[in-house]
């Protein structure tokens, strides 16, 4: 395993080489998920979430997932993060075998490659919507002096520049969330994850932030990954699949 430095990540670990092919110079693939099996062994013996699942997401696509409780949508944007793992089959993200990866690695390419937005913001109340901002640059080894300094170009970007000095509990939820996406950007990752962003606010604050993660979505080239229950919001988005039974069922966002 990876010695991790003390700042909490290893940075300069080696990330494997792409195994996979882009798909092209029109359409690079961003994502690709390969015979997908996840199963769980429960006290009623094993629990199969999914399994023989195949995903491709192209470069800047706003791809919509959305589907029961307990389908497991959760669980496949974890995988997709490198926050867990599938039983059998292949992920593959921003060019990166993740099943390739050691523990150090996985926590790099996180740092480095990926933005994950929670349906919670996960902010630490205590400390300013700055420093929460910039905790992930602080934790990779840049300086204070830049860290904050990007910290606060991303504040500004969420329409949240009068707000650097307030602590994170002083913000209303809508703030909270805008300052975790703040945060999930900071690293300028190329993909951006989010579960249920807009799942702990009300209609009007929901239709805000989703329209700020569209802009930026747009105006950084993101590749977007949204699970959500607000199907309003799905519509949106490039394309919409279904998790349902363990398997990913492509619907038109006007049948949505």
């Amino acid at each position: 395993m990876d010695t991790v430095p003390a700042s909490g990540l290893n940075v300069d670990a080696a990330l494997p080489p792409p195994l996979r092919p882009s798909g092209g110079a029109d359409h690079p693939i961003v994502i690709s998920l390969r015979d997908l099996r996840k199963e769980y062994v429960t006290g009623r013996g094993r629990l199969v979430l999914f399994e023989g699942l195949d995903l491709d997401v192209g470069e800047g696509e706003m791809l919509a997932i959305v589907g029961q409780s307990g389908a497991g949508k959760s669980t496949l944007l974890h995988m997709l993060g490198a926050l867990d793992t599938p039983s059998e089959g292949d992920v593959y993200c921003a060019s990166t075998h993740l099943q390739s990866l050691k523990a150090g690695q996985a926590a790099a390419f996180r740092n480095r490659a990926v933005g994950y937005v929670w349906q919670f913001h996960y902010l630490l109340p205590e400390f300013t919507a700055l420093e929460n901002v910039a905790m992930p640059l602080l934790a990779r080894g840049d300086s204070k002096a830049e860290a904050f300094r990007s910290a606060e170009q991303w504040l500004r970007e969420v329409e949240l520049g009068d707000r650097v000095s307030h602590r994170a509990g002083e913000l209303s939820g809508g703030e909270q969330q805008r300052v975790s996406l703040a945060r999930a950007l900071v690293t300028q990752p190329k993909v951006l994850l989010a579960d249920e962003p807009t799942g702990d606010l009300d209609s009007l604050t929901a239709e805000m932030v989703f329209g700020l993660i569209q802009r930026l979505h747009h105006e950084h080239r993101l590749t977007s990954v949204i699970v959500t229950h607000n199907l309003a919001l799905a519509r949106r988005c490039t394309r919409v699949l279904r998790l349902e039974k363990g398997r990913l069922e492509e619907v038109s966002p006007l049948a949505v």
